[in-house]
């Protein structure tokens, strides 16, 4: 039977009871879904799966597809290798949802962990329906009317700069120019209002000036990120965190160079976001 126990008020549940190396139930999936548009973002220990066993799971929430920049594992493209050592460390440092630079962003994101470091490497999450909820209501009536703009190449603007980066990411580049997304969306499941910006990947909102643009964007960087709307997580291995990437936002804690770190992400396919 499945059990999910609130891990803060605002966002995160660790679930228990659950056999992610089979088959799921109808009634299984549903629980799922509903667990995730309730906490954002579910947690599993000790679970022995492989890349396929972990693509199956993944795949009864939707279509999977890869991400441009990272490498697979051989014999199950879905899953993206994240890993990072001391000669090739993390580049990411910044709060964000994934992939919010493409017309249709991740529905979610299930991230398992194979290596960890003995100490450090945690990961943290924020609600953006808490984040939302905690504005005023002028505030909220506002962004509710805005748009922004969300481009790749801004968010990895890290890694074109590095030496053979933008021919390495040419094919990238190409396939993923600037979008539009509403700054304020609703969730499809709970009809839930959330924040959709993000520092990684939103560059500006649409009609404002740059600097009243700025402003208001690194207001909301800022709020998203409150104490109260976020949680963290320390991994094990084995461990999963599958998270709702629709009104939630991640960030890595990178406290643990030069020890390495290797993780398979799977995404699932989401749908264009409504305002």
């Amino acid at each position: 039977m499945l059990h999910f126990e609130r891990l803060t008020a605002h966002i995160g549940a660790i679930v228990t009871g659950a056999d992610l190396t089979r088959p799921l139930s109808t009634q299984e999936v549903a629980e799922f879904e509903q667990a995730l548009a309730r906490h954002g973002v579910l947690f599993f220990r000790d679970q022995t799966l492989t890349p396929t066993q972990q693509r199956d799971f993944a795949a009864v929430f939707g279509p999977l597809h890869g991400h441009p920049a990272y490498a697979t594992v051989e014999g199950a493209p879905e899953v993206t290798i994240l890993e990072s050592t001391a000669d090739k460390p993390t580049l990411i440092e910044k709060w964000h949802s994934d992939m919010t630079f493409r017309p249709e962003p991740p529905l979610g994101t299930m991230l398992l962990a194979r290596i960890i470091p003995e100490t450090g490497g945690d990961s943290q999450w924020a609600s953006m329906t808490a984040a939302f909820e905690g504005l005023s209501d002028a505030m909220q009536s506002m962004l509710s009317s805005l748009t922004a703009v969300h481009d790749f190449s801004h968010g990895f603007k890290e890694s074109l700069a590095a030496p053979g980066g933008r021919e390495r990411l040419a094919d990238a580049l190409a396939a993923n120019p600037p979008v539009r997304h509403p700054v304020v969306i609703r969730h499809p499941v709970s009809r839930q209002r959330a924040l959709f910006v993000n520092s990684l990947f939103t560059t500006h909102i649409e009609g404002m000036k740059p600097r009243e643009s700025a402003a208001l964007l690194n207001f909301l960087f800022s709020h998203v990120v409150e104490p109260e709307f976020v949680c963290r997580f320390r991994w094990s291995p084995g461990a999963i965190a599958f998270w709702d990437n629709r009104h939630t936002q991640h960030k890595p804690v990178n406290d643990y160079f030069p020890s390495h770190r290797l993780m398979h992400r799977i995404t699932v396919q989401g749908s264009r976001p409504e305002a």
